[in-house]
């Protein structure tokens, strides 16, 4: 399967670039990693294009720019562990694997689960473990987590994530509480408490309880 031609890669990468996505290993990550195969159907042609698409099960793939500011707030390093709630197509699982040690990624709708795993497998991805779970109560079993990104709005950082995050570790996740207002928002936790940084303005699908309902 063939990626973007060269050209088109430039301008994807200069879209990220000009967006405020500058750290070298991030934009490599994104560059190994061919958004392409996680976008089917009528929107394929549109993979590489700095825009939100729909996927399966009523749920987006975000825009390059989002995914790339958010794994660069996020700080990986090569030795970190990290916990995705909310798969999703499996992009940002993707990036992450480029960077992080072990991906953990939860997903409440287990189509998504189950395709993901392919092409994760296709890919030869083998450091994330999707798994089919409510994500709003994180992963205690794998805990604590260097880094937890949350790929879904909630109105505030869900207690049971913060508790999974390690001291110095750090989450990303939007938090706002209608579909037009929200803020990506940094959690770092420290010896004391929590500290938070506002980052940008975004526009996610709402975090919700519970699993979905299976789809054919």
């Amino acid at each position: 399967m063939t990626g973007p031609d060269p050209e088109t890669k430039m301008q994807f990468l200069f879209a990220l670039r000009s967006r405020g996505v500058t750290d070298a290993r991030v934009l490599d990550a994104m560059e190994q990693i061919d958004r392409g195969r996680f976008v089917r159907g009528l929107f394929a042609e549109r993979a590489y294009e700095d825009t939100p698409l729909p996927i399966a099960c009523g749920q987006t793939i975000s825009q390059p720019s989002v995914v790339g500011l958010m794994t660069q707030a996020l700080q990986v390093s090569p030795r970190d562990k990290v916990l995705e709630v909310g798969t999703g197509s499996g992009y940002q699982a993707a990036v992450l694997a480029k960077l992080a040690r072990r991906v953990y990624t939860v997903e409440r709708h287990k189509r998504l689960v189950r395709e993901t795993g392919e092409l994760f497998r296709e890919l030869g991805l083998t450091n994330i473990t999707a798994m089919h779970s409510d994500g709003s109560f994180g992963l205690p079993e794998q805990a604590p987590f260097d880094r937890i990104i949350v790929t879904a709005a909630a109105e505030d950082p869900p207690g049971p994530l913060l508790a999974q995050l390690k001291i110095g570790g750090i989450m990303v996740l939007p938090v706002g509480q209608s579909d037009a207002v929200q803020t990506l928002i940094r959690v770092t936790r420290t010896e004391s408490g929590f500290d938070y940084d506002e980052l940008l303005p975004v526009r996610f699908v709402p975090l919700l309880e519970g699993l979905g309902r299976d789809e054919a």
